[in-house]
């Protein structure tokens, strides 16, 4: 027949499930294809596949240890079918099968045979999205994802598992399905492996960083040692080389505890969470010095003389401020202070409904940093603006398991722990996905285990909860 031209070639958008046998090459032929024959039934009796068989909207083609079945109907429908073969084949477990999602454009051609196939992009990635798991996976695209991500039936199974490095050194972002007991929740080996690698590497880079200070940095500090000593003994030049030093640092920034000004002072918890989301923010800024939290919380309550706080602090700036909370609103004051000439150098106010705070707390940061002159990377600014939760509700109870009743440096009781441990929960269920609370609920569970009742279930529930917490940000850490 005529050699179809590349003229004629249609690229669709296509939804492609891909499957694969694990260890179908370690059978027999007599089991690869009683193996084979096993799927095929299975697959052909789910209800995806006859849904979109019968209105044409579906194309399927054999890999030789599975199939790869293109849906011309919605995102959902490669998953669903997924599920519905998973679920199917998970009594038997004769089938150690892993499966691969994604949606992207695909061709339609007629092969050989004069049979209708498929080939592009769309179906090179979703294979490589499946070479990432293993029996039992069943891994999305990072793009499946994102559009199954927008409905509640969704959200809680998808698990981010970050990028994993394919054929031809090609990264692909796959995320891990799992729900009511369908799928395998553990890291896929190769992510295992991979990250295993990039420990080693990060260690090895270490070591030889302190060889170099062993080399270089000794000298350098006991030489700073004899400058103090000399500075100490003629104390004349000291505000001269102070003077050199503070030139050094133009980017240096401390962060004041906000003053609570809304009418209920339990409120102070949400106060601080501002401060600390801002401190967070500004912290992922490499080019900028950010004094910590601890640092700064000794001048609460006190009578501020900002020039002094600097010169302690060794900050050229200082940002302070106020939040009032009432009702379905807040209102945000800030300012920011020139330490050397006691100056305001900016002053913002935000006054918006409570919903808005993530996004009063990013634009803020980005504010700061305008003022001073900061240069941001693109990973930076992808990193200020990312939120771990845009529930307002989960983040308020999450920010009351760290200030229930306590002020700043007492140490909690086993019932205020359990307390935390009970907003923790709550948090979670009205956001699954809240890696933050997963991780603080670790801390709550470990310290009640450590400090109170050694019960082994409290430190289960602590690996668990750090585990979910890597699930759905490998970068929590």
């Amino acid at each position: 027949m005529p050699t179809e031209s590349r003229a004629d070639v249609q690229l669709e958008l296509g939804h492609v499930l891909c499957t694969d046998i694990v260890g179908y090459s370690k059978l027999s032929i007599d089991q690869q294809k009683q193996r084979l024959g096993e799927l095929n039934d299975v697959v052909r009796a789910t209800e995806q596949f006859r849904r979109a068989e019968a209105t044409g909207k579906l194309i399927r083609l054999p890999t030789g240890d599975g199939m790869v079945l293109v849906f011309f109907t919605s995102p959902q429908a490669p998953v669903e079918c997924a599920l519905e073969i998973a679920t199917a084949l998970k009594n038997s477990g004769r089938i150690p099968l892993r499966m691969g999602v994604h949606s992207g454009p695909v061709e339609q051609v007629r092969d050989v045979n004069d049979s209708s196939n498929v080939a592009g992009a769309g179906i090179n990635t979703a294979q490589r999205v499946m070479d990432c798991g293993d029996a039992g996976h069943i891994l999305l695209s990072k793009r499946v994802a994102e559009d199954l991500d927008q409905y509640e039936r969704w959200q809680p199974h998808l698990h981010d598992l970050g990028e994993a490095t394919v054929k031809h050194g090609v990264t692909v972002h796959v995320f891990n399905l799992c729900m009511d007991g369908i799928g395998n929740p553990e890291l896929p080996s190769k992510l295992k492996k991979e990250r295993k690698e990039q420990a080693i590497v990060a260690r090895k880079t270490r070591a030889k960083l302190t060889r170099r200070f062993a080399l270089i940095g000794i000298p350098i500090l006991v030489a700073l040692l004899g400058l103090i000593g000399y500075l100490t003994l003629f104390p004349r030049l000291a505000p001269k080389f102070m003077n050199a030093v503070a030139a050094i640092s133009e980017k240096s920034i401390a962060v004041l505890p906000f003053d609570n000004f809304s009418g209920d002072k339990e409120n102070t918890y949400f106060t601080d969470g501002i401060q600390d989301e801002i401190l967070t923010d500004l912290s992922k800024i490499a080019d900028l010095k950010v004094i910590s939290r601890t640092s700064v919380n000794q001048y609460r309550g006190t009578t501020r003389n900002l020039r002094d706080i600097g010169k302690a602090l060794g900050v050229v700036y200082i940002l302070e401020g106020s939040v009032q909370k009432a009702g379905g609103r807040v209102r945000v004051n800030t300012q920011l202070i020139d330490t050397r000439t006691d100056a305001h150098v900016w002053a913002e106010k935000f006054d918006r409904e409570l919903s808005d705070i993530f996004a009063i707390q990013a634009e803020l940061a980005e504010k700061i940093v305008a003022q001073l002159r900061v240069s941001l990377t693109p990973r930076e600014k992808v990193a200020i603006a990312e939120r771990t939760t845009n529930d307002v509700e989960a983040y308020d109870l999450y920010l009351r398991s760290k200030k229930t009743g306590k002020t700043l440096g007492e140490a909690f009781t086993k019932e205020e722990y359990l307390e935390a441990e009970a907003l923790l929960n709550k948090a979670i269920v009205r956001d699954p996905k809240f890696a933050l609370a997963y991780c603080r609920l670790m801390d709550v569970e470990l310290s009640i285990y450590w400090l109170h009742d050694h019960d082994p279930a409290r430190k289960q529930k602590a690996e668990e909860s750090i585990k979910t917490a890597m699930q759905l940000r490998p970068d929590v850490g």
